[in-house]
């Protein structure tokens, strides 16, 4: 995976537990981020550390977008969106490596 490509990602603290929505230039750097505490967020609060679904794309501008509408989902279609692509919601962090 090119470390340098707009994308958005959803992050949980384990099985349908705390959903984080982010959008990202450099998803490796930034779920590691996030996995260790680096900056004091919501994630590092909750405990939500696992990247459960990601989704590139061309232009971080279609990448804001997506990730706009997506924290306007409602949780169920969240995670329809994940059981969709990841149902025994894997951490894919390690599969970035």
């Amino acid at each position: 995976m090119d470390r340098r490509q707009p994308c958005v990602y959803i992050l949980a603290s384990g099985h349908n537990g705390t959903l984080y929505v982010g959008v990202t230039s450099d998803l490796v750097k930034r779920v590691w981020q996030h996995r260790n505490e680096v900056i004091e967020s919501f994630t590092s609060q909750h405990h939500v550390h696992n990247l459960v679904w990601y989704e590139l794309h061309e232009t971080m501008e279609s990448a804001i977008l997506r990730e706009k509408r997506l924290k306007d989902w409602k949780r169920a279609w969240k995670l329809r969106l994940i059981e969709g692509e990841n149902p025994k919601w894997a951490d894919l962090y390690p599969t970035l490596l």
